[in-house]
């Protein structure tokens, strides 16, 4: 059984991750976005980032978990970050402990960014070096 559960999962502020992503030079195994957003995915998405729909999730988790096996930190968000990509997050540590258990071939830190895309838009949707395919009108309401 993991330890992990909704209350206790890790959270990355945006700050930290926005960091993380202008500290690389080229994309690498340090860190992967992981959006589970679904159709509320239009409107921009964190750049790098792997758009994998929610509801495609559980068919989509042994690739992700193969493609991941060596990344250091994953990082999973949806629209607000409170169900889907928790959810998420949790589905895929289960699976990777289930997998790997403690013969795991790196370390890997998982987590949920805080407020999800929600909070990183308002902070970075502008920024191209940050957000691709941003559309700031469909943000103002949400």
């Amino acid at each position: 059984m993991s330890r992990f559960n909704i209350a206790n999962l890790p959270r990355m502020e945006v700050a930290a991750l926005s960091e993380q992503l202008l500290a690389m030079k080229s994309p690498d195994n340090t860190i992967a976005v992981i959006d589970v957003r679904d159709g509320d995915h239009v409107g921009g998405h964190i750049k790098g980032s792997r758009w994998v729909p929610s509801h495609q999730f559980d068919e989509w988790l042994p690739t992700l978990l193969r493609q991941l096996e060596d990344t250091k930190t994953v990082v999973f968000h949806c629209a607000l970050s409170k169900q889907r990509g928790p959810s998420a997050a949790l589905r895929y540590i289960r699976e990777r402990e289930e997998r790997y258990g403690a013969e795991s071939p790196v370390v890997q830190k998982v987590c949920v960014l805080r407020g999800g895309f929600s909070r990183w838009q308002e902070s970075h949707g502008p920024d191209e070096r940050l957000t691709e395919a941003y559309v700031k009108d469909l943000w103002e309401d949400y």
